[in-house]
This record gives C-alpha cells, structure tokens and sequence, in this order.
C-alpha cells in the first residue's frame, strides 16, 4: 500500500491534512522546500529534494499549494521524478479555492467599469492584467520582489526579521521570508488592511492590547512608547517567539495564552473581566471572526474608558464591518472603515458582490 504524503507544509497544506483525518486518510507526511519546518500535527517533512532526485518512490500525493504556476512546476518534478499521473492529485481544497477565485474574477470583469466606483473600478483594471488577490490592487505589485534579509538565533533556535530596527522571532513551523513578506503587503499604506493611520496610532504611555497577536507586529511596532503590552494569543506556536520577540520589554510585557470572547472559561476571557480593574487604551483585534464575540464580552469595557482606540479586521464574516460600526456607533464612538476592499474566500457560500472592507476603525471623541 502506498503511502501518502502532502506536498506542501504550509496552511493549506495543514488542511488538506486536517480534512484527510476526517476522511480516515492516513498521511505519513508532508513534502516542503523548507524540511525544517514543524508542523502543529508533528507529522516529519521530507526535503523537496528527494523528489527531485528521484530518491522516493512508491508514493501517492496530495498538492496542497495555493498557486497554479507552482502546481504545474510540481507535477513536472513528479513526472520527471518517475511517478505516474495516478500516484498524485491537487488536494480537493485546492481545487475549490481556485473555483472559487476564477468566480470571483469573472464576476468583475462582467462588469461595466463605467458603473461602478472608483474602488471597484481599480479591482476590475487589477484582473485584467492579474489572476486573483485578496488584495486586488496594483500597490501588491511591489512586493513581489522585496528583498528582506532573515537572520538566525542559535541561542533559541529561531529566525527572526528586523522590523522597525527590533527583532521580529518566528517558530521553526513558519516560514518567516514570505510570511513577513506577506505583513509588509498587509501594511502598506495602500493597504485595505492597514492598522496604522495618522489618526490611528499609539500614543506614549497607552497600554495597548493585541489580540490575535500571532507574530505581534502591531505591539512591537510601539513597544517603546506603550506603558504597558498585552498579547492575546491562544496559538501556542507563536507563545515562545512572542516571549523572545518581546524580551527587551518584558518587564511591561503580558502574554496570554487564551481566546478573547464573551464568555469566561478556561480558554477564553471576556475583556470586561481581563480589565475590570485596568486601563485600556488601545486595543488591536484580528481574531478570525470571532471580533462581534469580543465586543459582546467587552461592553462595560468600551463604555467605561474615555481615551479608547480601536481596529477590528472586518473581513472574516459578511456583515461583520456593518455589524461592528453599528455597535461601536451606539456606544458614542466615531467609526470609519478602512481604504478600499478585500476578498475573502473562506466562507463556505460566496455570494456577489464579493466585497469586504478590511478593518473598523473606531475611537471615543475627544471631549
């Protein structure tokens, strides 16, 4: 019997893995041009370049990358490597993530560029010329051949970036390169998804909580001027770069390891309770649409602080961005959304017009 394997570490690739489970599909492991990556199922990853060498044989794979020009130099190796086009396929996710994409793209070059505003009509020029983006505008364009330099730590084992001249940690199960890559495109001042504006920044002496915080980019870039940081992150993969991330300040820095929500459980905290006997100043939330919960959890919270800030991705849920501003507007603050729009393909039923703004932005008027 042969054995399968995933080629492909990265989150899609954990998916197709996650979904084969659920199918009692044993997977062996995973195949990745980055071997030392460690995956959260602690599955091994074997180097690419076995394949390419032709040192494996007797396999069945599953093509768990989201890019068609990379599948197709994939199945070129697999075929020179000696296995036929039955001992490998693209992942059943892929496939539907990349329908869903060419729906998406078709429906806005159906439109009538002429009817449509000023955004939208950068989204349909976009596609003339590109295939598919969450963001779909040319600022993106930039990106694809930014050089970053990654730097190695032999004392924790972990490479790291300089971001805003302060080291930046990633576990070995991330590929730090693309994934910086990937934060720099999202924080570009063209950006659907920017959490910076002129009006939207820390200030010296908040105390500042990011949510979802995963690498912790939003608190690290004020780690100097915060009074005080709290890193909500229930991953626990990013747990031991966040500490080494944040050592220069860990004596005003908080880690906690749970969800934020709007109940109180052993992995979940309502902000209401977390700061009931705390000041809160800003708060930076991208917790994969659990947002509306963490508003539910943190009422007494947002109408008891005068001096609040807040950035809620918006994107995960349709309706999420309405949702959010009508509550935030009912509890006296001043909401805007972000520039432009994102696509998301993670629901399960697309429906037209495909469009998300990005983030809510809202603040307490200053009186």
């Amino acid at each position: 019997m042969k054995s399968t394997y995933i080629w492909g570490a990265g989150h899609y690739g954990v998916l197709t893995a996650l979904d084969c489970e659920q199918k009692d599909i044993k997977i062996a492991g995973f195949i990745d041009s980055n071997a030392k990556i460690k995956t959260k199922l602690g599955l091994p990853v074997l180097p690419s370049t076995e394949i390419i060498s032709k040192k494996v044989v007797g396999l069945h794979i599953l093509i768990a990358v989201r890019n068609e020009t990379i599948i197709k130099e994939i199945t070129e190796i697999l075929l020179m490597a000696g296995l036929k086009d039955k001992d490998f396929k693209v992942s059943p996710l892929i496939i539907l993530e990349i329908e869903k994409e060419k729906t998406i793209r078709n429906f806005f070059l159906s439109l009538n560029p002429s009817e449509q505003e000023q955004d939208v009509q950068e989204i349909i020029s976009y596609f003339e010329e590109n295939y598919f983006s969450i963001f779909p505008y040319f600022f993106t364009k930039k990106y694809d051949s930014l050089n970053i330099d990654v730097f190695y730590d032999k004392t924790c084992d972990m490479s790291y970036v300089l971001h805003k001249n302060k080291k930046m940690f990633f576990p070995k199960e991330v590929n730090c390169l693309p994934y910086y890559k990937s934060l720099c495109l999202e924080q570009d001042e063209d950006s659907p998804h920017r959490y910076e504006t002129r009006n939207f920044i820390v200030k010296n002496g908040d105390v500042i909580a990011d949510i979802g915080a995963a690498e912790g980019i939003w608190a690290l870039t004020y780690a100097d001027i915060a009074k005080k940081i709290y890193l909500f992150e229930s991953d626990k993969k990013w747990i031991q770069a966040l500490k080494k991330t944040f050592e220069p300040w860990k004596e005003k820095t908080i880690i906690v390891d749970k969800y934020v929500s709007n109940i109180n459980e052993d992995k979940s905290v309502t902000l209401d309770d977390y700061f009931q006997n705390e000041t809160l100043n800003f708060i930076k939330a991208d917790i994969e649409g659990m947002e509306v919960k963490l508003l539910e959890g943190a009422t007494k919270t947002l109408t008891r602080e005068n001096d609040l800030k807040l950035l809620l991705c918006a994107y995960h849920k349709k309706g999420d961005a309405e949702e959010f501003k009508k509550r935030l507007d009912e509890l006296g603050f001043i909401t805007e959304y972000s520039k432009k729009y994102m696509l998301y393909t993670g629901d399960k039923d697309l429906e037209e017009p495909y469009i998300r703004r990005g983030l809510v932005r809202a603040a307490k008027p200053v009186l």
